[in-house]
């Protein structure tokens, strides 16, 4: 069994994992997010010096650290030889090993089907042959219980690349010994990952090819089975994807987190009524019980960044609302990760410090309250999930909108009280904001979904 070090640096509220490397004395990282201190701390703690940095594809969901911590670092940065970019690489090919140290080798393995590009790296130690391999990396092909999804370049090529995917997983468990561990980076709750049917994505927090061989769906069905289950659960996923790509393709520098210019409330007026973003990043209670008029409710407790990038037109000049500096550095941290690099300003303390008018504030419920208000009188039931959630069940007579769609679909709500519910209260929260800024009546549900038939709610659906 190798002593090698191998570190994994989460970023849950993106679903991914860097990784760090090390024998004791130099180390290379895959993947790294665009927050390179994370990894300047574990090298420094761990007392080794960094000489490669290895990306397994031009990712889609974040804007890679790769480039910047190459260069202030002086490591090597490997990037597939065929990945367009703009700024000068180590470029590297299939079957190509580089030797990192004394001990460990890394061999880049050719895997399409995230992308056509897509390449994992099989790890050895004080071993040249592939067989011998004591761990794999890789990134958004072989998941725990899943792949990544085929389908982020473009419906004209989710076909092809499905297919490329199964092969690829296929070659990787021909190749590698089965006490080899996986390393991906997607698959911890990035819309990267495959999430359907027997494809879903494991609860695993560690695997090996043995696991993987016996358990994943990709090595256990046939080509065309497994291409079927896939395709036909795939969803929605954030329209700030399509950014991503053309941001690390141009080779993205490291990010400044210093704390935007201070508003004052004037000037937060001013940013509302010119139409930008004024987001407040206080849990759901707390915007409910009282905020700014205007502003949007994207709490720092949940899946902020994805869901503010998945909403928000890009470009649109965003201003921070936190309690505190630390709140607010901890959203520009975020907001970073997806390539919104300076916020247009920020304010801290609580409503009162932020308006110089009367709060805005809306009701919140949990789906046992909406039973008994359906008993006395008529109101919407929006659920903002996504399509395939409102589908599998749903609230008997619920008008469905998901989340994503909502900021330009406002106007299809229909008149009337709304009472707004998601799965969990996160995206309910979102949405009522976008309402109240819309100046509709509602009530915001902050409960569990699986509460709702258990109060007597009448459910819809296959999953009813």
């Amino acid at each position: 069994m190798s002593d090698l070090t191998i570190l994994g640096i989460d970023t849950p509220t993106l679903g991914d994992r860097s990784y760090l490397v090390h024998d004791g004395e130099v180390a290379f990282v895959v993947d790294p997010q665009r927050d390179i201190d994370r990894v300047l701390e574990l090298l420094e703690d761990h007392g080794v010096r960094l000489t490669h940095v290895f990306e397994t594809h031009i990712h889609n969901d974040y804007v890679t650290g790769g480039l910047a911590l190459a260069r202030r670092t002086g490591a090597a940065y490997f990037v597939n030889e065929d990945d367009e970019v703009s700024f000068e690489r180590t470029p590297i090919r299939d079957g190509q090993a580089v030797e990192v140290g004394r001990r460990m080798r890394v061999t880049a393995l050719a895997t399409p089907g995230h992308t056509y590009t897509h390449l994992s790296y099989a790890l050895t130690d004080g071993a040249d042959e592939l067989e011998e391999s004591v761990a794999v990396f890789s990134g958004g092909s072989l998941l725990y219980g899943a792949t990544g999804r085929p389908d982020l370049l473009g419906e004209e090529h989710t076909h092809d690349l499905v297919r490329h995917q199964h092969a690829s997983a296929h070659r990787l468990a021909d190749l590698l010994p089965d006490e080899a561990g996986v390393f991906p980076t997607h698959g911890f709750g990035s819309f990267c990952s495959t999430n359907s049917g027997e494809a879903s994505q494991s609860e695993s927090t560690e695997s090996t090819i043995g696991q993987e061989r016996k358990s994943n769906p990709v090595l256990t069905q046939d080509e065309e089975t497994y291409v079927k289950e896939l395709l036909a659960g795939l969803g929605a996923w954030p329209a700030y994807y399509a950014h991503m790509a053309p941001a690390t393709a141009s080779g993205p520098s490291a990010p400044d987190l210093s704390l935007p210019a201070p508003a004052d409330p004037d000037e937060l007026r001013h940013r509302i009524e010119a139409g930008e973003w004024v987001v407040d990043l206080r849990n759901r209670t707390a915007f409910a019980a009282g905020h700014v008029r205007g502003t949007l409710n994207f709490g720092l407790d949940g899946g902020f960044a994805t869901y503010l990038g998945w909403l928000i037109s890009w470009g649109t000049p965003v201003t921070l609302l936190g309690e505190t500096p630390e709140a607010v550095a901890e959203a520009q941290r975020e907001l970073v990760r997806i390539g919104i690099d300076r916020p247009a300003a920020h304010a801290t303390g609580g409503p009162k410090d932020w308006t110089t008018e009367e709060l805005a504030g809306f009701a919140t419920a949990t789906f046992a309250d909406l039973a008994q208000v359906r008993h006395h009188r008529e109101v919407v039931v929006l659920d903002v999930r996504r399509e395939e959630e409102h589908d599998a069940a749903s609230i008997a007579g619920a008008v469905n909108v998901p989340l994503h769609e909502l900021t330009r679909r406002v106007g299809e709500v229909p008149a009337g009280e709304v009472w707004v519910h998601c799965a969990g209260g996160y995206r309910a929260s979102v949405a009522a904001s976008v309402l109240d800024a819309a100046g509709r009546t509602l009530v915001a549900i902050d409960d569990s979904f699986d509460n709702a038939e258990k109060v007597g709610l009448p459910l819809v659906g296959p999953e009813a």
